[in-house]
Parts: C-alpha cells; sequence; structure tokens
C-alpha cells in the first residue's frame, strides 16, 4: 500500500514527506493505523546525526498510537480494531529477560530491530523499489505502520489515541523510572533535574509512589509551574548551588532518590552528588551526547550512594502500559495538559524546532 512517510534522507538535515509503499505485514506482524505521534527527543537526536547508531534512509518516529487494521499469520496478542501504543522496548514475554523482574529489555528482536529490520531481517518499507529501513521497530511517523506484535500494548478503547501516544515513550518512562526502576518507597523524598516530559512524568511517578517530597529543578519557570501543578511540593530553578541547596534541606544528607532527565552529563553529576548518603538512589534518564562521559568521585559511592541507568523507564511494555493508561483513565493523571501542540504530518520539522526551543512540552503529530 502507497503511504505518506517522514524520511530521514540525511543527517542534519529537515525530513522529508513523501509517498513510500508500505508491503502487508508477515508472520507475527501487524498492520496499524497511526492516530498520533508523539515527536521526542530521541527523534530529534537521530536525526541531527549526534546518535552513534543511527542510519539513513529510514522512516522516523517511536511515540505512537493507533488501531489495528490488519494481522498477519500467527498473530494472537491482537486483533483488528483493537487500539494499541508502539513499544520500541517490545516484551515476547519469553526471553531470560522477560521472565526476570528485575529489568524490561527484552531480547527476542533486539539485533535486527537495532539495523532497521523486522525480526526476520527485512523491511516493509520501501521507496522506488529500494528498500526504506525502520526505526526502532516502529517507525511511527507514518500514516500507517507495520510492527511485530509482541512490540504493541493493547489499551482501552476509551482513552483518547492522542493522549496514548505520550505513553509509548516519555511519559511512560518517567512514571516508570520511578515506581519500576527506583521502586521509590512511600514517604521519601524524590528529586528531579529537568522537567521535559520525562522530568513530569517523574513528578507523576513519585506522587503515585506516595512520595512525601518531591523537588523539581530546571531552568524554566513556566515548566516548573507544570511540576507543581503534576505534583510537585517544591520548585526550585537550576544553579551551581543546586545540590548544596538540596543538601541544607534534607539535613544535610541528600534526598532519598533522585533522578537525571536532560542528557547532560554535568547535571547527571549533580543528580549522583544531591542522592543521600547511606542510602540515595540516582536514576539516570537522560541519554547523553556521543562519547560524553559521567564523572562520580567514588567518595559518594563509598558512603552508600547507587547509581542506576532507567531504559523506558524499567517499564515492560505489553502488560504495564496499560496499567498506567487505566492509571490516566480513573483521573490519577492530566495528560491533556502535556499536550502543547497538535501538527500534521508536513510540519514534523515545527516539531523539532519547538522543542529545540523548549517550547511546550509535547508536540503531537496528529493523523
Amino acid at each position: 500500500m502507497r503511504i505518506r512517510a517522514a524520511v530521514l534522507e540525511e543527517f542534519g538535515q529537515p525530513l522529508v514527506v513523501q509517498d513510500v509503499d508500505l508491503a502487508e505485514p508477515k508472520t507475527g506482524e501487524v498492520l496499524v493505523r497511526l492516530a498520533a505521534c508523539g515527536v521526542c527527543h530521541t527523534d530529534l537526536y537521530t536525526a541531527s546525526g549526534a546518535d552513534p547508531t543511527g542510519y539513513a534512509p529510514c522512516v522516523l518516529g517511536h511515540e505512537g498510537a493507533g488501531v489495528v487494521e490488519r494481522v498477519g499469520d500467527g498473530v494472537t496478542l491482537v486483533r483488528p480494531g483493537d487500539h494499541v501504543i508502539t513499544l520500541f522496548a517490545p516484551e515476547c514475554g519469553e526471553c531470560v529477560h522477560c521472565r526476570s523482574d528485575r529489568t524490561n529489555r527484552c531480547i527476542a528482536i533486539r539485533e535486527q530491530q537495532g539495523l532497521g529490520y523486522l525480526p526476520d531481517g527485512t523491511s516493509r518499507l520501501s521507496r522506488g523499489g529500494e528498500e526504506l529501513r525502520h526505526f526502532m521497530g516502529t517507525s511511527t511517523f507514518a500514516e500507517y505502520t507495520v510492527m511485530p506484535e509482541i512490540a504493541l500494548a493493547h489499551v482501552s478503547p476509551e482513552a483518547p489515541l492522542e493522549g496514548c501516544a505520550p505513553f509509548a515513550c516519555g511519559l511512560s518512562t518517567g512514571i516508570g523510572a520511578v515506581l519500576y526502576t527506583a521502586r521509590a518507597e512511600p514517604g521519601s523524598t524524590c528529586v528531579v533535574f529537568g522537567c521535559g516530559l520525562v522530568g513530569l512524568g517523574v513528578v507523576i511517578g513519585a506522587r503515585l509512589a506516595g512520595a512525601e517530597r518531591i523537588v523539581a529543578i530546571d531552568l524554566s519557570e513556566e515548566r516548573l509551574a507544570q511540576a507543581r501543578h503534576h505534583g510537585a511540593t517544591d520548585t526550585r530553578l537550576a544553579g551551581d548551588d543546586t545540590v548544596e541547596w538540596i543538601r541544607s534541606e534534607t539535613g544535610g544528607f541528600g534526598a532519598d532518590y533522585t533522578f537525571e532527565a536532560t542528557g547532560n552529563v554535568q547535571v547527571m553529576r549533580q543528580a549522583v552528588e544531591a542522592a543521600r548518603e547511606a542510602w540515595g538512589l540516582a536514576t539516570m534518564c537522560g541519554v547523553a551526547g556521543k562519547g560524553e562521559t559521567l564523572d562520580i568521585v567514588p567518595r559518594f559511592l563509598i558512603t552508600g550512594r547507587r547509581v542506576t541507568g532507567s531504559s523506558f523507564g524499567g517499564v515492560k511494555g505489553r502488560t504495564q502500559v496499560p496499567l498506567l493508561v487505566d492509571r490516566w483513565l480513573a483521573g490519577e493523571i492530566d495528560v491533556e495538559s502535556l499536550l502543547s501542540h497538535r501538527l500534521s504530518l508536513d510540519e514534523v520539522d515545527q516539531g523539532f524546532e519547538l522543542m529545540e526551543r523548549q517550547d511546550g512540552i509535547r508536540s503531537v503529530i496528529t493523523f
């Protein structure tokens, strides 16, 4: 079938919206009609050429939500008409990682996905008879996409699909970092550095976890206001004295849990140093630039602090994303306030520009 899609032709250049060909789903695959797709920093990171694993040409996009149109042979997890969220982090339910409650890093299709292909090592996308590669196994900057069934979360049809899209990446990453990676305890003190979509997800997750004190740090007063709306008890403009201030507010010890959501390695270091002596846990959610490293003074670790990373918030996509959506439907999460701009597919590069200006929280392409 012919579809319109946004193609990354060359790193550092605008995406090109054009007609491409999409083949029918094969065994274990699903054709999804996209209804909405968030414009995420990871898409910009790849388009810029900063991602060392990036490739072109390909169809970008990974924060999608839509409706199942057709299924290939052997598909049992979804059926036509189901509302689904696309998952760049699949969940096969059978590999060694899926069987563990310690991680969400499914390994079933990772190798081919990282190369831009579906599990059988081929692509469903083409142009003029020439192959186009997929992106993160999703390629949701398009009217339709073909994906493995294990990379789709079946969600309630009552959930508006525009609001479902951020759960495909940014929002789940932040909420999950608190609930599933750090597993923050009720009554604790949590600090988040950065209040974009992931950071605001951390604020929401900390509130859902029953944290007593939720501190949000950012350079923008507007984003700090958003953080207060979603549950932050304290907000502060970022500065060189942030770590000292956090310690002064916590009896000199630091916060029980800190979360970094900027991708800035200097901020990551602040998150480590602001974690509590003896049991503080610093969780890194941001993606640093190519070749950058995080410097940690060993004394901060010897005295009891721990550091961990969080991929997609530790969320097991097929089983736990629908539960987060249910909490939204129950009124526990205000998703609408996070959707700052509605764009058409032709305006995808405007979404990148808005992100670089830090204008709004999440731009969503609607189809």
